[in-house]
This record gives structure tokens, sequence and C-alpha cells, in this order.
């Protein structure tokens, strides 16, 4: 029997093509989810003064879960990218002001009037620039100003100077994103989970029209239908069973129709297990350069707010704005015999721009915001990517296994879709609950060394106002290797050699380059570069030697900021001079000699041969080879940084 268990274990579990055994012995449990919570009758006003409630569900729980946004991961990875997003920080905020967190589609529709991105979830990289201001606000704080001037409106004081209080049901009193099910078929405390979007409200009024339901989802295999080469166009003739999925974003669009019949192996049903890989019958992305890097927001979101900017990287987003938003209809357009008989309509679009792309009204439209098909993904995504789409739709239509306590009948611990189910370890300590204070100062250091990386001085500047957070904050927990050796902004703004950071901090912000870390270092003797210790010299200079004890911050003497312009201005000219010379060098070299070839080096047992010079891309392969995930992604963000600082000594130099 459990050799059986094992091996149902091992295998995918696809909804639309379960095994006998576990499709005939599946039973709903009492706790699976199936009633709403009761919804809490008062919410009063956010204010400082009301004590945490309660979070909205607590069945989703375990090592790769979050409680509080009522979310589960497949990997921990992806539970540490949701624990740095806006709706995380924004759930703790509704947590210390006593209301109820709010889900991924509730929070998009929040955000949506901001047309702002959020997180970096819809952005990437890049070295585009513009001359325009950053914004003074982070969307976090927009979104909770916002709510508190409306909430102001929405409860007026009475006579004796008490607030009234709403009686409509707050947010996020929904329901968990899995139903749970036994079954014989498992291990002992372990249970199935099946996300509940993929079933209609009429299928969830009942247990048994569940269980029917899922039956009634088992599909045969077919044949691979024959598709445009490049996966763009539909299938000439397919009218099985199928589903669309979209995201949308950031500049970023992807868009992909995927048939729910499992895939029929070449060798037959009967010559081994079916191969389940999905049946894709038509995919496109469109990638457009339409957010204002390092700035945030959509280009048209900024005109709105501030005035049409007229710098050449403006009309380039204006233009690719309207370009994506043309070639997404137009695929709509082609897709939509597909999408009108698709079962349902997975989308994720945040923002009234990305929303207005999709659902209009424009003339021939094909999406509409009210058809009852339409779901989000209840689980945390990144930028809409092909990839990315093929991984929310396995997530969506694969078995969970869960394992449950046995006294609390919950789930404690997430293991993804059932091919990565394992055995229970030992219990974990349980973790001392955070008090008010605490979870603050974890939100504003998360904020603020975010800030930091991405060196939005403005924004910073704004953010220490809005929350009355003084420029010498330590971040939290104090406990951490980072935090030990970085305990300020402006210890790790100098170890991030942020030149322009440092001198906003010092003389803008007030931060005291008097503070050690753990490690007994001041500010200056984190900076790694001179850019970054002229900083400290310039500010000494403006702010006077009486601002702070400077030789006990270990800052040299003063620097005028003209003689560090001059100063890097000329190591500038010397340095193009020397490459100048090398250029013309192995100019005269090539016409005499000709290319260089190298050889390899004799070893024991080896073969001599020549060897071409080896390109910059193998360069970073041969670095990676060997590394774990953790260190190549160091290394990568090593690379980022030494990039950045050359490309902002290029611009101080005037380069």
């Amino acid at each position: 029997m459990e050799k059986k268990q094992d091996e149902i274990l091992r295998r995918p579990l696809y909804l639309y093509d379960l095994p006998p055994e576990i499709l005939n012995s599946l039973s709903l449990r009492a706790d699976a989810g199936l009633q709403a919570q009761q919804p809490i009758e008062q919410t009063p006003s956010p204010s400082r003064s009301q004590s945490p409630a309660p979070s909205v569900s607590d069945t989703v729980v375990g090592s790769q879960a979050c409680s509080l946004c009522n979310l589960s991961f497949v990997t921990v990875q992806e539970q540490r990218d949701h624990l740095k997003t806006d709706i995380h920080h924004y759930n703790l905020k509704q947590k210390l002001y006593g209301l109820n967190p709010v889900s991924e589609g509730e929070f998009e529709k929040l955000v949506g009037d901001l047309d702002e991105s959020i997180s970096g979830s819809d952005t990437s990289d890049s070295d585009d620039e513009d001359d325009e201001t950053a914004r003074k606000e982070t969307t976090l704080t927009a979104l909770l100003k916002k709510q508190a001037t409306l909430a102001d409106k929405r409860n007026p004081t009475n006579a004796e100077g008490e607030e009234e209080v709403s009686t409509k049901n707050p947010r996020g009193s929904g329901k968990p994103p899995l139903l749970f099910f036994n079954s014989p078929a498992l291990p002992e405390k372990m249970q199935f989970g099946i996300y509940r979007v993929l079933f209609t409200p009429e299928e969830l009024e009942k247990e048994d029209d569940i269980i029917a339901a899922v039956k009634s989802r088992q599909l045969a295999p077919i044949s691979m239908p024959k598709v445009s080469k490049d996966g763009s166009g539909p299938p000439p003739s397919y009218n099985g069973r199928h589903v669309f999925l979209c995201m949308i974003g950031g500049g970023h669009f992807a868009a992909m129709v995927v048939s729910l019949a499992p895939k029929q192996s070449k060798h037959g049903a009967n010559s081994g297990p079916m191969n389940r890989e999905a049946v894709v019958l038509a995919h496109k992305t469109f990638h457009r350069y339409t957010t204002r890097r390092k700035q945030g927001g959509s280009q048209s979101a900024n005109d709105n707010a501030k005035g049409a900017a007229h710098s050449a990287g403006a009309s380039i987003r204006r233009y690719n704005e309207q370009a994506l938003v043309e070639d997404v209809r137009e695929l709509l357009s082609d897709w939509k015999a597909l999408i009108d008989t698709s079962d349902l309509l997975f989308i994720r679009a945040t923002g009234s721009t990305n929303r207005r792309t999709l659902f209009g009204p424009y003339e021939g439209q094909v999406l509409r915001a009210n058809d009852p098909r339409i779901r989000g993904f209840p689980f945390s995504t990144r930028r809409a990517t092909q990839n990315e789409l093929m991984r929310s739709f396995i997530e969506l239509t694969h078995l969970k296994v869960k394992e449950v306590e046995e006294q609390s009948a919950e789930p404690v611990s997430t293991t993804g879709d059932a091919a990565s189910a394992k055995a229970s370890g030992p219990k974990a300590p349980a973790k001392r609950k955070l008090s008010e204070e605490e979870e603050t100062a974890l939100l504003h250091t998360s904020q603020i060394q975010a800030m930091i990386r991405r060196s939005k001085l403005p924004a910073l500047l704004s953010y220490f106002t809005a929350e009355s957070i003084d420029a010498n904050f330590r971040f939290q927990p104090p406990d951490t290797q980072q935090h030990h050796h970085a305990p300020t902004a402006l210890h790790f703004a100098a170890a991030q050699n942020s030149a322009p950071l440092v001198t906003g901090l010092l003389v803008r912000a007030g931060a005291d380059p008097t503070l050690a870390n753990g490690e007994g270092k001041t500010p200056f003797e984190l900076a790694g570069d001179r850019g970054t210790r002229d900083a400290f010299r310039v500010a000494r200079a403006e702010l006077g030697d009486a601002a702070w004890d400077w030789e006990r911050a270990k800052v040299p003497p003063a620097l005028k900021r003209e003689e560090a312009e001059k100063r890097a201005e000329r190591e500038r000219k010397e340095k193009e001079a020397k490459e100048e010379e090398r250029r013309k060098a192995e100019v005269e070299r090539l016409k005499t000699e000709g290319p260089k070839v190298v050889n390899s080096t004799p070893r024991k047992g080896g073969i001599l041969g020549g060897a071409p010079l080896r390109t910059a891309q193998e360069r970073r392969e041969e670095e990676a080879r060997g590394l774990t995930p953790e260190m190549r992604m160091r290394l990568d963000r090593e690379r980022r940084a030494r990039a950045a600082e050359e490309r902002i000594r290029r611009m101080q130099g005037g380069g």
C-alpha cells in the first residue's frame, strides 16, 4: 500500500487527467474552506489606536506560504520575493490598523487608479535614464494617503467628537484560494488541494457538485494540433476545451491559449505513462519600452500628473504605449474564436491604462470586464513572459499535496505539486509574534533599502518626511549580518558606492557620519571608490567643520565641489588619452603582425593547440561554473553594481 502511495505522489497529478484511484476516492474536507468566513459587522476607520485584528484566514500556513496574504508558493524563493512586494507591505499596514488584509486581485484594483508599476515586478534593469525628476512618493505611500483621505470623508466626527463607524463588509473577508480534499490513496496526514478559481460559483454551492465537477473535467488525450510556426496564430481546426491566459504590465504583454486535454504519447496510451506536457495552441509576447526607468510609472501617468515632458525618451515611450495598445488589440482580434470558446480567462492587468488596453471600450473589442469566465491568478506572478504563463498554468492545473497537523486538522506545510511531496521532518520551533512597532520597523527597513539600491534620493527624502523617520534610523532586525555591517541608511549608501545618495543624506537629511557599525566602522570607511569618498569630503565643505566631529567620522579634510569635479575631469581625460594611445598602438601592431593567436598551455596528458580568444559571455559562464544559484545571483548583482558605478563616475566626470 505504501509503495502504491509513493508512486502516486511521485507523478504529476493533472486535474484534467487524474488516475482512477484518486478520482473515485476524493471527498471534500469538512474544513476545506467551502464557506466564506463570517464578515465583520463593523469596520473602524484606519487608526493607530486600533488593536490588530486576526488575519483573514489561517488556512494557508507553513514554510512556503503567507498566512497574512493567504497565498501559497511552490518554492522558497517565490515566498521571499513575495515578502518584498507592495501587497505584503500593504497587508502589514492593514493588520497594524486593525483591518483585514486584501487579496491580490483587490489590491490591483486599489492601485489601478494610481496607474503605476509596483515593486519592480513589471520592470527590468536598464541603462536608459531620463532628465525628469524622480517620483516623490512610492506607490504604497500614495495608496495609504489616498485611503486616509477617503476614510476621513466617509467617517466624519459626530456631535460628541467620535468617529462614525461604517457597517459595510471589510475588504479581505474572502475565501481561501485552495479547496482541500481527502483521499485514501494519500498517506496519513496528507491532503489534496485544488484552486477555487477553477470552479464556477454554481459548482461551489454544494459539496456533491464540486466532486461531480472534478469528475466531469477528465479529458481524453489528444494528438498535438498543428499551429503556426511562431505560435501566434490559432490552429486551423480545433474544438477541444482550452483556457486563455494573459498578463500585461510595465510595457510587457504575454498571452497564451492552452488545451486542457493531456498530450497523447507518441507510442500510444498502452505503452507507458502519458506525456503530460501542456499543448499550447497559440502564444505571443510583446515588449515595449513604456516605463520610466528608475522612476516608475508609465509615461502617460506622468504626463497626466505633471504635464507633457519634451525629452526624447518621453516621446519614444508615448509612441511605444500606443503601439503596444494596437499590437495587443490586433492579437486579441486574431484570437477571437479561441477566446470566445475558452473555458476560463486568466488575466492579470495592473493599472487603469492596462485594463483599458484589454477591456476598452473600443470598436471590435474582444474581452469584456463583466465576463463571468474571467479569473485572477490566486498566487504571486512575475513579469509577463511566455515562461511565466506556462508556470502559472502548471501551478493552476496540478493538484497540491499538503501535510496537515493531526490535532488542528489544518495544513502546516506546503509541498508544491504532488511530484515534489516530501516526508515531514521535525517541527520547527514556533516563532515569536512581532509587536506592532517591530513590524513597522521591518517595513521601514525594506522600503528604505529598496530606494537606496535604486538610487531614488527624492523618494527616500520624501519617505523620511512622510513617515516621520529620522535619517539615522537603525535597520531591523539588528542581529543579521547585513545590518551588522550597514545598520543605517548612510552606511548602506556608502557600502553601495552611491555618491549622490551619500551627499543627499548628509546635506539634506542630516545623517550622522560619526555613527559606527557593529564592526566599529564609520560610513566613510565603507566607501569603496574615490567618488563616494569625495562625496563625504564635499559634504564636509558644504556643512562646515562645526556640523559634525569629522575627525571622529574618519573623513579627510574638506574638498570643494569644484575641485572634486576638476580632479574627476582631469582623471577622465588622462584615462581617455591612455586608451587612445593603446588603441593606436594596437592598430599599428595589427598592421604589422596581424591578430594574436592565443595558445593553450601544455598540460600533463593534454593536447597542445591553438584556442581562440574567449568572448565576454564565455568568460562570464566560466566564472559562474560550479556556483550555486544564490552565488550566481550575488555575482550578477556585483557585476551590475560595478557597471552602475562606472556609469555614475562617467556622468560626474562629464563623460
